[in-house]
């Protein structure tokens, strides 16, 4: 018996070194190296600008340090204005189309830089007019599925 509870003591401690205090430090060393404020801030720079793909709306202006969803209900009183402001911003820049649903909601992180391949397709008329080059150029940048709006716009700037 004595056995048993020696190393059940041992197993715990043990553990709670290694996922009570190692294992967070690690995550938060990788964390530390991994440039996700840049490219986040980087694609931030981008919004409102019509020469590039816009991303979904962001709760918190895209800042990655404080990341979170909307939370509107359907019959929330400031989903109306929102939705409203953001499919009359759509519309301005994307010559009266139509948004898709990605185009108006934030994404549950708020920082989400895919977008639909139908907004992606509706934003690269726009791109193609503004930035002088060949529709089918842009579009074959777009692809198929789900697009990247920060892989979309380095490709843009090469």
């Amino acid at each position: 018996m004595k056995r048993i509870l020696i190393s059940s003591a041992v197993a715990v401690l043990g553990f709670t070194l290694l996922l009570g205090i190692a294992y967070p430090l690690a995550i938060t060393g990788i964390a530390q190296v991994i440039p996700t404020r840049e490219v986040v801030l980087a694609e931030a720079t981008h919004v409102g600008d019509p020469r590039y793909f816009q991303p979904r709306p962001s709760q918190t202006d895209y800042s990655a340090d404080a990341t979170f969803f909307a939370n509107r209900g359907p019959n929330s009183s400031s989903a109306k204005f929102f939705y409203e402001e953001q499919i009359a911003a759509y519309r301005a820049m994307n010559d009266g189309a139509d948004p898709p649903m990605d185009a108006v909601t934030n994404s549950a992180s708020g920082v989400d830089p895919d977008i639909s391949h139908e907004n992606a397709v509706i934003q690269a008329r726009r791109i193609a007019r503004v930035r002088n080059l060949p529709a089918e150029r842009v579009l074959a940048l777009v692809g198929d599925g789900n697009v990247n709006t920060t892989k979309l716009n380095e490709a843009l700037d090469r």
